[in-house]
């Protein structure tokens, strides 16, 4: 099968190319001039330069292909840049959606995230969701795909807590800690987009993507120490209170680590349960645990 790939060059697409070309797929990806160096995978893949967010630039990319997967997504906004939760979920899916229309690619699957919900506190979840709606009017043989808390070898979150916990004598933790992930693997993820292609009847369903278990925030990094070597990792938990008002602060500063809405969906936590994806796609999900310790070293 030809398949149109958004956001390959990322984390996710990164591992939805490598199984994609394994499996026998050729691939077209959309990418920005000057990112074509970052494809995981040259072999069986076509370059096609565009923007999601600029509707012109999809003219006649999608046409020959037979399904697409749609990927492009960010965890936080830089407003000076132009770069928006609006503007990448809710206009590029708009966008992705229309071409596919115009170019009559009829199998459409769409990354959104867990949490994705109409009324949601934050603009994150609220415009995933709109981005869903779009893709749930379309037409389309669709399949909506919500992860939580995505880990793998090149993963941002869990190797920032490695980093922390090589790094300070002891670990910052907002909060009391107790609220709770369900950290999926990007192997399995990726296996879920990579199956649907040859599961019609997936057509017209959303599929929660979680790990086998909940984790507090607390066990999660326990488990991270764990997997460095380390049998004990003290952590100074910060009250918000006096958290949420200087995050507000500081959030417009691009290198502090943390947003207000972000430590929003933090609180509220990440848990689902995975059986309906789990058995539609064959996927047993690997237990955090023994994922991390596949790349993690002491």
């Amino acid at each position: 099968m030809k398949v149109f790939l958004t956001g390959g060059t990322g984390f996710v697409g990164s591992e939805v190319l490598r199984q994609l070309t394994a499996a026998g797929h050729a691939v077209r990806c959309l990418v920005r001039r000057g990112s074509e160096g970052k494809l995981a995978v040259r072999e069986n893949v076509e370059i096609r330069h565009g923007d999601v967010t600029e509707a012109a630039t999809l003219a006649g990319a999608l046409e020959g292909c037979e399904a697409v997967i749609h990927l492009v997504g960010i965890i936080r906004e830089y407003p000076s840049r132009g770069i928006t939760f609006a503007q990448m979920h809710t206009a590029a899916t708009r966008n992705v959606v229309a071409a596919a229309r115009a170019q009559g690619v009829r199998r459409y699957l769409q990354m959104s995230a867990n949490g994705s919900r109409e009324n949601a506190a934050t603009a994150y979840h609220r415009t995933k969701w709109e981005a869903e709606e779009t893709v749930r009017s379309s037409g389309l043989a669709w399949t909506i795909f919500r992860p939580s808390l995505i880990f793998g070898p090149k993963d941002e979150f869990v190797n920032m807590l490695a980093g922390m916990i090589r790094n300070l004598p002891v670990v910052p933790v907002l909060g009391d800690g107790r609220y709770r992930m369900s950290p999926v693997a990007v192997e399995e993820v990726a296996a879920g987009f990579v199956r649907a292609l040859e599961k019609p009847e997936t057509a017209g369903r959303t599929f929660h993507c979680c790990g086998p278990a909940h984790h507090s925030y607390d066990e999660l990094l326990d488990l991270v120490g764990a997997a460095l070597g380390r049998s004990h990792i003290p952590k100074l938990h910060h009250p918000l209170f006096l958290m949420k008002p200087m995050i507000a602060m500081l959030e417009a500063i691009p290198q502090f680590p943390v947003t207000s809405e972000q430590l929003t969906m933090l609180l509220e936590g990440n848990v689902c349960d995975p059986q309906e994806w789990s058995a539609a796609f064959g996927i047993t999900p690997v237990p955090f645990a023994e994922g991390i310790g596949r790349y993690l070293k002491g």
